[in-house]
């Protein structure tokens, strides 16, 4: 009979081995790909060979984590944690590495396929497949860091990464985007940066484990400046109201798949680190109020600024700014059942908002244009286009009985739970910002894709002339859509709708999850041994 201790200590290793290959393995790929530049076919092969590898083992950790002893750490180069950098796999990372993992597998697929629908005319592939691997590695690096200062590396290295990306094609309207873009992420990492050198002078650490323990015993007054600081600085990445004004104008521009990719992933790296600062780091709920009324905030002014839109690429990027508002709604709740929650709606929303972008993108290559103004009768002319929007849509508007439903109503729940006046207003908030998400998402499938479309002479003529699809900046209008297409389209589809039929084990996992968040031990004692931190410098 098998020794349980074993059976966890093998299982422990396993993970150990597992954990740095998601951050590895796309550096090394890119490395490759770079290499290889000029045989597309082997960057292609290698792309999805890397990711695929990549999601198979964060699946694997996230049954590790979930069914082992919940927390797995690796000491980086085999420094001690308080020297080096461990990397640190829990509930939380791991299941936010599988969803992150799986859309940009997928998204990776679409673009290939679309290269290959356009005879790769304009594509710059000897920079896309590195570039892209790169980003992946940026965006797992900052789901598995112990290390405050290792987040940071992780947000530089994906938004290095996603520079390039929001630019590809070098048309007007990328390059002008791309320079916003580039403008606020340097100053949220300006804030972030200065923010860690205050910690680390406060505190004489940036190991998060033992930040948990050291930020609690300096002045409170100087605790409560580093942790507005932080959140200023993830506020901005995560896009919440009021520092979500520059989504709305970078996204859209971007190539099909960059954009879907950008949407679904990069804001909830910000929200992430969000959680681990309210849980980690400064515990007690001394923010609580700020963010509840940011949370209301983010709803209403996101999605407001959805409905006023006549483009679909714009009224997703502000569905988007929107719906970051029930995330931080239930982190704002502090209780279990809100962070419970919020993990759940991020998982759903990377899934749902990454899948509407890439329909968005098929739109764009039947129609010319994803302006409203000049789309029109597209359920009859693309029937499985309309299928691949509808449902996705329904399920972003929290339509029963699809997941993005189970979550608003777990995290109303929450709200309800916790009873106090702010709570049930942001409840109140959330259900009038689901119903005019519903509007918002009608309108598109009423004028897109059942009225009439309008006579050739009455479309509006774009002044940059740029109706790029994807990775490439040529569209052939009303080209039949490939399989490659619409497989990783569909896919996604599906799994949007799997997240429903297992909605009951990801909730528990989701509750696990939030349990070891409040209770901060598994976290600190994995990465530091069960070593009581020194206090002090």
């Amino acid at each position: 009979m098998v020794d349980p201790a074993t059976l966890v200590e093998g299982t422990a290793e396993w993970a150990r081995v597992l954990l740095p290959l998601p951050v590895v393995l796309p550096l090394f790929g890119a490395g490759l790909t770079l290499a290889l530049a000029h045989r597309p076919r082997a960057q292609r092969t290698i792309s999805v060979s890397v990711l695929s590898i990549v999601l198979a083992a964060a699946v694997t950790m996230l049954v590790l984590t979930d069914r082992g002893a919940g927390t797995y750490s690796v000491d980086v180069g085999g420094w001690p944690a308080r020297l080096g950098i461990p990397l640190v796999a829990d509930r939380l990372s791991t299941l936010m590495l599988v969803v992150s993992s799986l859309v940009t597998l997928a998204v990776l697929v679409y673009s290939l396929g679309q290269g290959v629908a356009d005879g790769e005319r304009g594509t710059p592939v000897s920079i896309y497949h590195p570039t892209y691997l790169v980003l992946s590695a940026g965006v797992s690096n900052a789901f598995l860091s112990g290390d405050l200062f290792n987040l940071y590396v992780g947000f530089e290295i994906l938004l290095v990464a996603s520079y390039i990306l929001l630019t590809l094609g070098g048309t007007r309207a990328r390059v002008r985007a791309g320079t916003t873009y580039v403008v606020v992420s340097l100053l949220s990492s300006m804030i972030f940066l200065t923010a860690i050198a205050l910690i680390y002078a406060a505190t004489g650490t940036v190991n998060m484990a033992e930040l948990s323990v050291r930020l609690q015993e300096i002045d409170p007054d100087v605790r409560l400046v580093l942790h507005l600081l932080l959140l200023v600085g993830f506020g901005v990445k995560a896009a919440v109201f009021p520092l979500s004004a520059w989504l709305p104008d970078s996204y859209p521009t971007a190539p099909a798949p960059v954009t879907a990719v950008f949407a679904g992933l990069l804001t909830k790296v910000g929200v992430y680190a969000i959680i681990r600062a309210e849980t980690l780091l400064f515990p007690g709920g001394e923010a609580d109020r700020l963010l509840m009324w940011a949370a209301l905030a983010t709803m209403l002014v996101g999605i407001l600024g959805a409905i006023a839109q006549s483009d679909v690429k714009r009224l997703l990027s502000f569905t988007l700014v929107s719906h970051i508002g029930y995330m931080v709604f239930g982190i704002a709740l502090g209780s279990a059942a809100g962070l419970s929650g919020a993990v759940f709606y991020v998982a759903h929303h990377i899934t749902v908002q990454t899948t509407l972008f890439l329909v968005t993108g098929l739109v764009e290559r039947h129609a010319g244009s994803t302006n409203l103004d000049a789309l029109g009768g597209l359920a009859r002319r693309a029937p499985l286009v309309a299928v691949l929007f509808f449902v996705p849509a329904m399920n972003l508007a929290g339509i029963p009985p699809f997941s993005g439903f189970l979550g608003k109503l777990g995290l109303l729940q929450a709200g309800v739970d916790d009873g106090s006046p702010l709570a049930l207003l942001l409840v109140a908030g959330s259900v009038v910002t689901s119903l005019l998400t519903l509007y918002a998402i009608a309108k598109v499938w009423n004028r897109g894709f059942w009225q009439e479309p309008p006579a050739p002479e009455d479309r509006p003529v774009r002044e940059d002339g740029d109706v790029g699809g994807g990775v490439t900046t040529a569209v052939t209008v009303g080209e039949r859509t490939s399989a490659t297409l619409l497989a990783p389209t569909a896919g996604l589809v599906v799994v949007g709708v799997a997240l429903t039929a297992i909605a009951g084990p990801l909730f528990g996992v989701s509750d696990r999850a939030a349990a070891d968040l409040l209770q901060r031990t598994p976290y600190t004692s994995t990465v530091l041994h069960d070593r009581v931190p020194e206090v002090g410098r």
